[in-house]
C-alpha cells in the first residue's frame, strides 16, 4: 500500500478513501448492501478479487466487519462506526458532484440507475402481489434489457428472463430514465416526448414513477455548464 508519507490527517484519510472503488464499496453498504454479492452487483466492473481485496484491507482498519451468515456459507458485512463516519465524506463528494459535475454520455449506465432506484424504492407504496417489470433501454451501443421483480416488498433485479410473466413493459432512454432518477428530468417530460414510455395495466403504469424516491442528491441543482467550469 502507497502512502503519502505525511502525518496531516487529510493524506491519511486520502490514504483509505482515494483508493479505487472503495467510496462505491462504502456507498453501497451504507445502503444496505450486506452480502459479497450485492455489493458486487451495485458496482459494474468491480472484480470479485479486488472487492475481496478491499473488503480485508476495510476490515483491518476497522471500517468494515463481516460475521459468517447462520446457514455458514460465506460472509455478511456490514459499516462499523468509523464506516458510518466515512460514509459523510462519500455523502459531501456527492454533493459536490451533484453540483458542479455534469452526467455525461459515459455516465449513463442504466443498470446503475436500476439498481439505486431498487434501493431506495417507497415499499410502502408497492403492490402486494408479485410484479414483474421489464426494462427496454435504448440509446446505448446496444439495446440493453433488465427484469425487476416485487413481492412482499422485496426486490431483484435480474439480467436474465426470471421465467414469469412480464406485468408491466418499460421502454426508455438512457439518458432519460438516468437523469429522471437523478432529478434532473420531470417524469411528465419524459413521457410526453416518449423518451420513456410504459404498457401495461393502467394502474400499474400510474403507479410505476411513484415508487421512486429518486436519487439521494436529487435535491441538488447542478450549475449550468457556462458556469460550472470543472463540468468539460
Amino acid at each position: 500500500m502507497r502512502t503519502y508519507g505525511q502525518y496531516c490527517p487529510i493524506a491519511r484519510g486520502a490514504e483509505i478513501f482515494a483508493e479505487r472503488w472503495t467510496p462505491l464499496i462504502i456507498r453501497n453498504l451504507y445502503l444496505g448492501c450486506g452480502s459479497f454479492g450485492e455489493i458486487l452487483q451495485g458496482a459494474p466492473g468491480l472484480s470479485r478479487t479486488l472487492l475481496s481485496q478491499r473488503l480485508k484491507h476495510l476490515e483491518r482498519l476497522g471500517i468494515v466487519e463481516s460475521v459468517t451468515k447462520p446457514e455458514g456459507r460465506g460472509r455478511s458485512y456490514e459499516l462499523t462506526p468509523a464506516g458510518h463516519d466515512l460514509f459523510t465524506v462519500c455523502k459531501s463528494l456527492g454533493e459536490w458532484g451533484a453540483h458542479w459535475l455534469e452526467i455525461a454520455p459515459e455516465h449513463l449506465d442504466p443498470f446503475v440507475a436500476l439498481w439505486s432506484m431498487c434501493n431506495a424504492l417507497r415499499r410502502d407504496r408497492l403492490p402486494d402481489r408479485r410484479i414483474v417489470i421489464r426494462f427496454d433501454f435504448t440509446g446505448r451501443p446496444r439495446r440493453e434489457r433488465f427484469w425487476l421483480l416485487i413481492e412482499h416488498a422485496e426486490t431483484e433485479l435480474c439480467k436474465e428472463y426470471p421465467g414469469l410473466d412480464e406485468d408491466l413493459f418499460v421502454t426508455a432512454e438512457a439518458e432519460a430514465f438516468v437523469k429522471w432518477h437523478a432529478g434532473q428530468l420531470a417524469w411528465a417530460e419524459a413521457t410526453r416526448d416518449r423518451r420513456i414510455q410504459l404498457h401495461g395495466p393502467s394502474w400499474l403504469v400510474r403507479a410505476f414513477p411513484t415508487w421512486n424516491a429518486r436519487s439521494a442528491f436529487a435535491h441538488i441543482k447542478p450549475v449550468p455548464r457556462s458556469t460550472a467550469s470543472l463540468a468539460g
